[in-house]
Parts: structure tokens; sequence; C-alpha cells
């Protein structure tokens, strides 16, 4: 599209596709929750809810947890493009290709994700995910400090990206499950973390100089190094016995 339209013509087609599922939903999906059970909008119960889920260490260091693992994302959308094609000389036409394979990746690992966690549970899997993500952005830091070339950093970022959706959903069942009363509240809380950390990221690859890949490897090994570190903390903050 950007090679036969010019890139604006990208974002006129998410632009259609976001308006056509807002359409579908509409007509589509009606409300399931009985009316008798509907609650009338009330600002301080929803402020009350946003205070007990914001200054819950607890649930704040699961929110980071998927939020940091998304950030990284972000930081591969916003330098990715670059770093392909200015340090790496791939043409425009097949760019394309190699962003295909990390939505590759992610499916795959959606399916064994929804396959696994059955039988293994939603944290088990989400310390697979971190170590996943952990192990990519490692390779992601080595390859660059020796400089091996363009498939260091293409399969590094394939692994940190796999592990994306097994982080965010785990961590949101997680999260839903002990916060079930208050799930709605929980959920945008913790999309707004999520959007709002990987915002910070493009800014911070955005402001730094456009010569070289480490903005965008600093910022991907950082988001995976704190993922990993909110989870350790909680579990940690968990298994502490009471004094």
């Amino acid at each position: 599209m950007a090679v036969w339209f010019g890139w604006r013509s990208i974002f006129w087609l998410i632009a259609s596709v976001a308006l056509l599922v807002i359409i579908a939903i509409t007509i589509k999906i009606p409300e399931t929750l009985a009316k008798q059970n509907r609650q009338r909008f009330n600002i301080r119960s929803v402020m009350s809810n946003y205070h007990s889920i914001f200054f819950s260490r607890d649930a704040m260091l699961l929110m980071l947890t998927g939020g940091f693992s998304f950030a990284g994302m972000f930081a591969f959308l916003t330098a990715g493009s670059f770093v392909y094609i200015e340090l790496h000389g791939v043409s425009t036409e097949r760019v394309g290709f190699l962003f295909a394979l990390n939505v590759l990746s992610m499916m795959v690992m959606t399916t064994l994700n929804g396959r696994i966690v059955r039988r293994q549970g939603s944290r088990w899997m989400l310390k697979m995910g971190l170590s996943i993500q952990l192990l990519g952005a490692t390779l992601l830091l080595l390859g660059q400090i020796f400089d091996l070339g363009l498939w260091a950093v293409v399969i590094p970022v394939m692994m940190f990206i796999s592990a994306i959706s097994t982080v965010g959903s785990n961590t949101m069942a997680i999260l839903l499950n002990e916060y079930g009363t208050i799930a709605g509240t929980a959920s945008s809380l913790s999309g707004t973390l999520r959007f709002g950390l990987g915002a910070c990221c493009a800014a911070i690859i955005s402001f730094s100089p456009a010569t070289t890949s480490w903005p965008m490897v600093t910022v991907i090994c950082g988001c995976a190094v704190m993922s990993s570190l909110c989870f350790v903390l909680r579990t940690a903050f968990k298994t502490k016995p009471l004094s």
C-alpha cells in the first residue's frame, strides 16, 4: 500500500476497518447483562473503584507486567521500519514480509497458549511468555553488540512479539479473576496503562538520534526486564509472610 498508494493510505485503511468494527459491534453484539443487574452511572462509585485498583500494589504490579510487555512492541513499531530499511537495506516492498513474520509468530503462540493454559494455568503460561520475551531481548542485545546483521534483529523481535498476547491475556485473566467484582474498571485501567507506556516508549525513541538501532534495542530490552521484574516483585510480595 505504501508503494502503490502512499503511506497515508495505510491510515485510511485503519480508519475504515475501525468504522466497520464499530458498525458490526453496534448491530451484532447486544448488551448481555440483564436489565435488573445494570447499575446507573455514578461518578463517586467509579472513582472509588479506580482508587481501589490504582492503590493496590498487587494489581498495579500485575498490570505493569503486561504493560511493559506491550510497550516493547510499540518500540519496534516506532523504529522497526527505519531499522530494516535504512540500516539493513531492506526494500520498502519487502519490509512488510518481515513484519508479517511477527504476526505469524504471535498467531502460533496464541494458539499454543489456548491449548496449554487449560492444563498448566495462567500463571505458568505468563512465566513462559515472560521467559521468551527476556530471551528474545537478550539475543537482540547480543546481536547489536556483535553486529550480527539483519536476522539478529528479525528473529529476536519475532520472539519478543510472539509472547505479547501470551503475557497480555494471562495477566488480564489473573487480574479479572482476582478483581471480578470491578472487572470493567480493572480492564480499562490496564488498557490505559498499556497504551500509556507504549506511547512513552515511542516518544523516547522518537526523540533519540535516528542513526543506529540502539534506541529501539535499549527500549525493548528495558521493557522485557521491567516486565519480568514486576512479575517477580508481585510473586515475592504475595508469598512474603505477614509480620
